[in-house]
């Protein structure tokens, strides 16, 4: 049974590693998102969400649902865990 699981870890893992090579190179200006979102928040969050500081804009607005609904996603783990945990009082 170990062996089975070491096998599908080291499968998946392959798999993975696999799928990083189609990753632009680490630093790459030419990246999409270095092309494409960067220069959009730089030069456009603090007009459009009217917040001084960029980094407070960009988590704020424009990643605020993205964070909002993680945090219920943790919040759920969360209650799951304790609700399994709980002892009865019997």
């Amino acid at each position: 049974m170990k062996a089975l699981a070491l096998v599908a870890t080291l499968v998946t893992g392959a798999i993975l590693l696999y799928g990083t090579m189609d990753f632009p190179a680490f630093g790459d200006p030419n990246a999409p998102a270095a092309v494409h979102l960067s220069n959009n928040y730089i030069e456009q969050a603090v007009a459009e969400t009217h917040v001084p500081n960029l980094v407070t804009a960009v988590l704020g607005d424009y990643r605020g649902y993205d964070t909002m609904f993680e945090t219920v996603v943790i919040y759920c783990a969360g209650l799951a865990v304790v609700s399994v945990l709980r002892r009865s009082k019997s």
